[in-house]
């Protein structure tokens, strides 16, 4: 009995054992697994290898087969992969994979189940050649939280990658079993009449589209169309042509402060005359049944030219009226409209009124956001609607990565909890998009996993999965130097906001340190602090040894965006010094030695962007970085 109970904590170990190994390979966690005893393959006078039976279910998994495939692997048994489809299934989009002695089976609830169900298989297969491990005999039974599980890119400010870029990100989303892809659209697609709105912004045209749409779909995701139609139409109104359109063609007062050309008029006809011309070009491209309309952020309205109407009818009900008018022209070009929720969360007594066939982008992304508090106000209404949490990257350089963690954390366990249809990741580009694409790795990476499993644990295993999946560093020593950077910023211990210390100082550099509710905390000590995590990151970088797709790009476009943010850090250190504080009141020495550094980075910055993006985009971004050396050397004069 006693070597009975022996080998059993023994047996019992091992497969603890292996299951945490394998644990680092599974992302996202599965729903269940349980482990079996033994292993694949292991079958006495077996004489075919686990590998040479790897590479066929590779080449099949590239067909959307069903069915049983039959290897001869002994004088004794068959290897066998079974795919089939079983709808009795009880959950959306679930699949059952189960790998015994001999067999590998997948069943699937439809065909894009059976597809999430090979996605884990290839990371089962990837664990066990890249470490060597034999594959454990398993169960895993799996389905997601979400229905929609989604990433939105911001291809409006300044950078629209290339095709290749693109193609890379939905081959990283599909590997996470995303289903749903937006491109944040303002004035990137190549509008057949409206050549002045894009010309310069290498935008996206109907073939590429096209292209897109039928290499997502193979993968089971659905490119969703993204046009803003409402707000934040400044790079259409800052042109004459359009500025009739605009409803304060001239400075008006806004929560925002003084704006103009922001957001379109809606009691103007022609406003939604160019929105109808627009979705009839637009929409034909995308096989998606949804539309994300936009319609947020529209802090000019009753502000301008249309003040005395919304006085009269009230703000909310002018938006809403103008917002059914976009909902029943999408439907008129076979879509079904989202829109993004906040502006309609300040009239909540109208949330009933809104059509039932849109669905409502709930979006909020501090850690703070009440989740909880504002989707009962959709769900009660009886509207489909999403969670929209963010990556955090944008006005960062190298991330926050605390703040987005917790946020998409919340934005699962809330979404969850109130029935959500979906969740959207979004990634925006604000003040010159100057993130590089490896700086979202981690943040696209866990919203992935949270959209899949709201009560997983994605950071826990984050270094391994983003070495395993994207880097292909064997010293875990570039995930390491990617989560440092991106906690980086809480060194600098001020009040969480929508950018961190080191953007801040590059982006108010004219303005008052003091009477801004972040910079005001600002001290030389905790920048110094910051300053080192940042410098032990990049001494990781230097001994990473990343062998994935483009490793050198990574490790150049996370040097940089190290360095941009270490500039910061050092004009903060230089006006914390001056007299008030201010930019203009920095030495001439080291206003020099700023503007020398500052000037190689915007010489880098050009240099990295047309790597995985267009050149569209890239001048406007750069003068952002530009002005701000301007602004040293004209102080030196």
């Amino acid at each position: 009995m006693r070597i009975f109970a022996t080998l059993s904590i023994l047996l019992f170990i091992c497969i603890s054992v292996q299951a945490q190994e394998l644990n680092d390979y599974l992302f996202p966690a599965p729903k269940e697994v349980k482990y079996a005893t033994g292993n694949f393959n292991e079958v006495q006078g077996a004489t075919f290898s686990s590998n040479e039976f790897y590479s066929v279910i590779k080449k099949s998994l590239a067909f959307n087969i069903k069915g049983e495939l039959k290897v001869l692997s002994s004088p004794l048994t068959n290897n066998t992969f079974k795919l089939s489809i079983d709808s009795t299934l009880t959950h959306l989009q679930q699949y059952k994979l189960t790998i015994d002695s001999t067999n590998i089976t997948i069943t699937g609830k439809d065909e894009a189940a059976l597809y999430y169900g090979k996605q884990t298989l290839l990371q089962i297969i990837k664990y066990s050649q890249e470490t060597g491990q034999a594959t454990p005999c398993l169960t895993i039974n799996d389905w997601p939280d979400f229905e929609r599980r989604g990433y939105m890119l911001d291809i409006s400010r300044d950078k629209v990658p290339t095709m290749e870029t693109l193609y890379h990100i939905i081959d990283l989303l599909a590997s996470w079993k995303i289903n749903e892809f937006q491109l944040y659209t303002e004035h990137t697609f190549a509008y057949q009449n409206h050549k002045k709105v894009w010309e310069e912004a290498s935008p996206m045209t109907p073939k590429e589209i096209t292209q897109i749409d039928a290499y997502c779909k193979a993968k089971f995701i659905d490119l969703v169309p993204n046009q803003n139609s409402f707000g934040h139409m400044e790079n259409w109104l800052k042109h004459d042509e359009y500025l009739h359109l605009a409803e304060c063609p001239t400075d008006c007062d806004t929560k925002w402060g003084t704006r103009s050309r922001h957001s379109l008029n809606p009691l103007n006809p022609e406003s939604f005359d160019l929105m109808k011309e627009l979705y009839t070009e637009l929409l034909p491209n995308f096989s998606s049944e949804y539309f994300n309309i936009g319609c947020d952020e529209t802090v000019e309205l009753g502000n301008g030219l249309s003040k005395k109407t919304c006085k009269k009818q009230g703000v909310g009900n002018v938006y809403l009226d103008y917002v059914k008018k976009l909902n029943s022209e999408a439907n008129i070009n076979g879509k079904k409209a989202q829109f993004w929720g906040d502006i309609i969360l300040n009239h909540s007594e109208l949330i009933s009124e809104i059509p039932k066939n849109m669905t409502a982008m709930v979006w909020g992304y501090e850690s703070t956001y009440p989740f909880q508090e504002n989707l009962p106000k959709f769900k009660d209404a009886g509207l489909d609607f999403y969670v929209c949490p963010g990556t955090s990257t944008w006005r960062s350089e190298i991330g926050r990565n605390k703040d987005a963690f917790i946020n998409l954390k919340q934005a699962a366990v809330y979404g969850s909890t109130n029935k959500a249809k979906g969740y959207l990741n979004t990634n925006w580009g604000d003040w010159g998009h100057w993130q590089p694409l490896s700086v979202c790795y981690p943040a696209m990476a866990v919203g992935s996993a949270y959209s899949w499993n709201s009560e997983s644990n994605p950071t826990a295993k984050l270094a391994p999965v983003l070495s395993n999946y994207i880097f292909e560093d064997k010293t875990d020593k570039l995930s390491e130097a990617l989560l440092k950077l991106g906690n980086a910023y809480l060194a600098c211990d001020i009040q969480e906001g929508n950018a961190n210390a080191f953007h801040l100082m590059l982006r108010r550099y004219r303005w008052t340190m003091k009477g801004h509710y972040q910079t005001k905390m600002l001290t030389s000590e905790n920048l110094l602090k910051a300053k080192k995590e940042i410098k032990l990151a990049l001494e990781l970088l230097d001994s990473s040894e990343p062998k994935g797709y483009k490793a050198e790009v990574i490790l150049e476009e996370l040097k940089q965006a190290a360095n941009l943010a270490i500039h910061g850090i050092n004009l903060g250190l230089a006006r914390l010094e001056a007299e008030n504080y201010a930019t203009e009141n920095i030495d001439s020495e080291t206003r020099k030695k700023l503007a020398q550094e500052l000037e190689e980075l915007i010489i880098n910055h050009k240099k990295l962007w047309v790597i995985r993006n267009r050149k569209g985009g890239l001048q406007l971004s750069s003068e952002k970085l530009t002005d701000l050396l301007e602004y040293y050397q004209t102080q030196e004069m």
